[in-house]
């Protein structure tokens, strides 16, 4: 046995740890999101560990794609019922969102005093234009087929009935995001819809009264406790390097042939970096 890597002698506590963070979903060729094409290889390989006693994810996302923190999040709970392993969440800066969707899929949600969690809503944006391509001389043009088409088309006037359509749209969304936060916190949950699914967020320690969180804790201290002393946390990281690439591991963006391709798209590179570090910047990082 002492000839065998510590992770593969019998009665050794393993805990395979994967990092989550950043935007959730496509933003643009040169700056890939996180999606379930890029996390799924990742995952699996944490929950197929020889001696693994349980996997611990630890979450730094502030948002993004409903549909891509969805998927992420049946992907980790399918794994975990196959594998029968408790998964272990650890927030670092901020779960919020899809942030927090993706958090749901633990069984027990750790985080620091100072992280933040919650943001349980549905957000859209866009920019009115029309007033400014008038002044300067620009003239709309502009054929559809489908009388919604150009709904909300940023150079055309908002109509009340189009911004209606948007707002169930949000609601039918965000009813979903609701059911999955109940199904997954279930009687942990202490407060009230109102104050739950407003979109608020808030730091660790009120998090826990709400019940959006179970307690404070850092990965190693709570795994050591745990699972003792000599418990071993291998990172699990995406597979990188040519080769890689070639097998089709890298998620969507990733690659010489994208990144050529996206730089006749630097202007959407610049705007889509400024909408991150917006997103970030709406929870103070």
């Amino acid at each position: 046995m002492e000839w065998l890597p510590p992770r593969l002698r019998r009665g050794t506590a393993v805990v395979p740890v994967v990092r989550l963070s950043g935007l959730i979903g496509a933003v643009t060729p040169l700056r890939p999101g996180m999606s379930l094409a890029g996390v799924a290889r990742t995952l699996e390989r944490a929950f197929a560990m020889k001696n693994a006693r349980a996997v611990a994810l630890v979450i730094n996302s502030p948002g993004g794609s409903p549909v891509q923190s969805r998927q992420i999040y049946l992907r980790i709970r399918q794994l975990a019922a196959e594998k029968k392993l408790p998964v272990l969440v650890f927030v670092e800066d901020v779960a919020a969102s899809g942030g927090y969707m993706i958090a749901c899929a633990g069984d027990e949600i750790f985080c620091d005093p100072s992280s933040i969690l919650g943001s349980i809503g549905v957000v859209g944006g866009s920019f009115g234009f029309q007033d400014l391509i008038r002044k300067i001389g620009v003239e709309r043009r502009l054929y559809t087929a489908g009388a919604h088409k150009a709904m909300l088309d940023p150079f055309l006037p908002e109509k009340p009935d189009d911004v209606a359509r948007v707002k169930a749209l949000q609601q039918e969304i965000h009813a979903i995001f609701i059911a999955l936060v109940k199904q997954s916190r279930g009687s942990r949950l202490k407060g009230t819809d109102e104050v739950l699914f407003t979109g608020e967020y808030w730091a660790g320690e009120t998090s826990i009264s709400l019940g959006l969180a179970d307690a404070i804790g850092d990965l190693r201290s709570t795994l050591r406790a745990r699972y003792g002393d000599k418990v071993l946390t291998p990172v699990i990281a995406p597979a990188t390097g040519l080769l890689s690439g070639l097998l089709g591991r890298k998620s969507a963006g990733a690659g010489t042939q994208s990144q050529l391709e996206g730089i006749g798209g630097l202007p959407d590179e610049l705007i889509s970096a400024l909408e991150t570090r917006a997103i970030w910047a709406k929870f103070g990082f």
